[in-house]
């Protein structure tokens, strides 16, 4: 879809220009990189180039960061003539200001003048440019494209405000016998969320490989990956089992495993304990600490988000977050036994992208969240509200990822590309989203979140272990 307004087109280019500085700017490739071109703006004396490869990365930053500029002069520019919010000129105004600022610390690094103390500096002011001009954009699209009375008020968590679906067709359950044995094995499969089970495991492997170190060894890794795989079994299958009732009344879930009476619910809570036992034994044969975050893991998603935050609050996904963070922790201290650093910047990464990720499913089922009696996002606050969300999230997202670059060293310039490249195609989605507000566009950007984490993690086990 293009989309109305060339206006925002340029604001997200200038935000993700600005995002691309940073995130190389973060990683060891252009730290390595500003010790082969030590002069300003140039190399040597200053007016000399580079003798080699490392040295070209530096300058190419230098003028990359000359067109970046330009661009956010010029969306400072457009949003005058345009006669943009207050809010949106004020932002880019100060990210005009600070530009040149930023520029200017970037340059006494180059020449060795910046105090240590100053050192972070460079980078903490190009977050603030990023910050501003993506405040300008979503401050933009609420105002083009929102709608600020489209929150319902008269929504209770925990109660149904629409009926059944009733034309929600009723799946067939084979009666012979080898077809039914399939279909119950393919049930018993289903039970176990597999869709989730690839990327929770990548988050707990981009965790062992960042951290690497004599802990890495063949059986760690193996038996957290196999035992995490369980354990988000068991969790899906409890979740399947506390929400069967609900998942009746929703088109999505109606044909889920225990709404349909495949699984008999006391063969459910067995598979899944069964499952709980295996995973934690596996755990447990890497160290305590494992065991213990996996059982926290289990107990969190399956009870707390599932029976307490899920049907009670709208941070439910929010909060909910922990769950798909803890996976990262459990990778961590599989290789160290022990939660470090690294772990918790990739557990953070995880969580603030968990809202950006899910509010778009959200979206697209609204109705059926609703019909569910769950209080999501856009059933509570608004599609408007969700949109806003969204993108904020996903901002967040893009800073915790730059502050995991920053601190973990085997980082380097595919991370910088794979997380500039998919997160400039989510931006884009979430953009088209704004102004397109249909299914298509919601399930758009969702796909979008999740190539973004999934390719982000493959480019940490890659940079880690390869690079």
């Amino acid at each position: 879809m293009n989309i109305p307004d060339k206006f925002p087109a340029v604001l997200a280019a200038a935000a993700m220009g600005v995002y691309l500085l940073v995130v190389v700017g973060a990683t060891t490739s252009l730290t390595e990189a500003a010790t082969a071109c030590g002069g300003w703006p140039a190399c040597g004396s200053g007016a000399a180039l580079p003798t080699e490869t490392a040295g070209w990365i530096a300058l190419g930053h230098r003028v990359l960061a000359v067109v970046v500029g330009l661009l956010v002069a010029l969306s400072a520019a457009l949003a005058w003539r345009e006669g943009a919010d207050r809010r949106v000129r004020v932002a880019l105004a100060a990210a005009l200001v600070v530009y040149p600022a930023q520029a200017g610390v970037g340059a006494l690094v180059a020449l060795g003048d910046l105090p240590a103390a100053l050192g972070s500096a460079h980078l903490l002011l190009g977050i603030g440019i990023f910050g501003a001009v993506l405040a300008a954009l979503a401050w933009w699209l609420e105002a083009e494209t929102g709608s600020p009375d489209d929150a319902p008020d008269d929504f209770e968590p925990g109660t149904d405000h629409l009926p059944p679906v009733e034309e929600a067709p009723e799946p067939e359950i084979p009666s012979a016998t080898l077809p039914r044995l399939k279909a119950t094995a393919a049930a018993y499969f289903r039970l176990m969320k597999p869709r989730l089970m690839w990327l929770l495991c990548l988050v707990a492997a981009a965790a062992m490989a960042l951290r690497g170190g004599p802990g890495f060894t063949p059986y760690a890794v193996a038996a957290t990956l196999a035992g995490g795989a369980l354990s988000i079994g068991a969790s899906g299958t409890f979740n399947h089992v506390f929400e069967r009732d609900v998942d009746k009344r929703m088109q999505r879930t109606s044909d889920r495993p225990l709404a349909t009476d495949l699984v008999p619910v006391s063969h459910a809570l067995a598979f899944g304990g069964t499952l709980a036992l295996v995973s934690l034994a596996l755990f447990w044969t890497v160290n305590p600490l494992t065991a213990a975050l996996g059982l926290i893991a289990i107990v969190f998603y399956s009870v707390v988000y599932t029976l307490v935050l899920k049907p009670n609050t709208v941070q439910n996904t929010v909060i909910g977050g922990a769950a798909g963070a803890l996976p990262a922790l459990i990778g961590w201290a599989a290789v160290t036994g022990e939660v470090g650093g690294g772990g918790l910047l990739l557990a953070l990464v995880i969580f603030l992208w968990t809202p950006a990720h899910f509010y778009n499913l959200a979206l697209a089922y609204k109705d059926d969240y609703e019909r569910g009696g769950f209080p999501m996002m856009p059933v509570v606050r608004g599609e408007t509200a969700t949109r806003r969300h969204i993108l904020w999230y996903l901002g967040a997202t893009l800073v915790a990822a730059v502050a995991l670059a920053a601190a973990a060293d085997p980082l380097g310039a595919l991370y910088a590309v794979v997380g500039v490249g998919v997160g400039a195609v989510f931006l884009w989605t979430v953009v088209q989203l704004h102004y397109e507000q249909t299914e298509s566009a919601a399930f758009r950007a969702f796909h979008a979140s999740n190539a973004y984490l999934g390719l982000l993690l493959f480019a940490v086990v890659f940079d880690a272990l390869v690079v």
